[in-house]
């Protein structure tokens, strides 16, 4: 048994640790809550396409990159 077997992986969790970012930067950047960037990491919410190709121009990243799998 690996240890990604059974987690659900979150690419916009996994990019922000990547950027040495946090939800607060993120909410700042975009204009939404804080708790709304957590519910985005937790896959308790999602976000739309706007605020997603925000969260990519802020993290410059391609959009791809937060929809991979």
């Amino acid at each position: 048994m690996n240890n990604m077997e059974g987690k659900d992986l979150n690419r916009l969790k996994v990019v922000l640790a990547e950027k040495k970012r946090t939800n607060k930067w993120l909410a700042e950047q975009i204009g939404v809550d804080q708790a709304t960037v957590s519910k985005w990491c937790t896959n308790s919410a999602q976000p739309n396409l706007e605020n997603l190709m925000e969260i990519a121009k802020c993290l410059k990243v391609d959009i791809q990159e937060l929809l991979r799998m």
